[in-house]
């Protein structure tokens, strides 16, 4: 073998190896060590080329797969090597979430037709979640699978485009605030929330814009947090764009943290 082969693609199926691997740096793997307990954990691929290095994860879940590869710096050149092995196994279309140049490593043979800046984020200071419990308009209560229709007219208002899936709402706490209408005006809730790994990413924290200014993204995420703290989480984090100012001076006054810098970015093969 040559000095210029690209290293031997290695699909990994152990999840308590996967969970070790993802657990030295558990707020930069959120994702990955949620999606080891189902129903994600059966829709999902894992691949590596070194017993130490970056792991790469495919989510087959709707029209577009998404491909997950977060790596730290020093890490970068592994990821991009993981990368360029994967080609062969890679779908021709994807949503991808990549750090240190990850997108670059695939542009040769796929197009980026959109590309975002983000953020991965994680809670460091919980205490700074208390002076925003309680606060808002109304109430923040627990909702629930018959809160659904309510939920979706609120994202279509206020957060049209996200990524929803109503399974979330049986999955991991989702929680809102009604006006004295009883129309629901803001939530917020989780994209993965696991037990066994004590781990939890916010999501979909929303307000409609009728009632924005009011704190009451600050009230929901906040009383999010505490019922996923008494649940056991110990790692708890968001994404966020690196464009967003608003949410950014929000998710800070809360107490999270910048974790890493990435890319999303959606991937079509020339």
């Amino acid at each position: 073998m040559s000095s210029t082969s690209s290293p031997a693609l290695a699909g990994l199926h152990d999840r308590a190896v996967l969970a070790e691997r993802f657990g030295r740096d558990p707020e930069l793997h959120l994702f990955e060590l949620g999606d080891l307990d189902e129903p994600f954990w059966s829709r999902t691929a894992w691949y590596t080329v070194s017993a130490d290095g970056p792991v790469a994860l495919l989510y087959a879940v709707g029209e577009v797969p998404t491909l997950l590869g977060l790596a730290r710096p020093q890490h970068a050149d592994g990821l991009a090597g993981l990368l360029r092995a994967m080609r062969p196994v890679l779908p021709r279309r994807m949503l991808a979430h990549l750090t240190g140049g990850g997108v670059n490593a695939l542009a040769p043979e796929y197009r980026v037709e959109q590309r975002t800046a983000m953020l991965r984020m994680a809670l460091t200071d919980r205490a700074a979640l208390a002076p925003h419990l309680g606060r808002g308009a109304g109430p923040v209560a627990a909702l629930g699978a018959a809160d659904l229709p309510d939920l979706l007219a609120l994202f279509a208002a206020g957060y049209p485009g996200n990524w929803f899936d109503e399974r979330m709402l049986t999955a991991g706490p989702y929680v809102g605030v009604r006006d004295d209408a009883g129309r629901l005006i803001a939530t917020a809730g989780v994209h993965v929330s696991s037990s066994a790994r004590r781990v939890a990413v916010i999501g979909n924290v929303t307000t409609h814009p009728d009632a924005r200014g009011q704190g009451l993204a600050a009230a929901c995420t906040a009383r999010l947090c505490e019922l996923l703290t008494e649940a056991g989480a110990d790692h708890i984090g968001l994404n966020v764009r690196a464009d967003h100012p608003t949410a950014l001076a929000l998710y800070r006054r809360l107490g999270f943290t910048t974790v890493t810098p990435y890319d999303e970015a959606l991937l079509t093969a020339i």
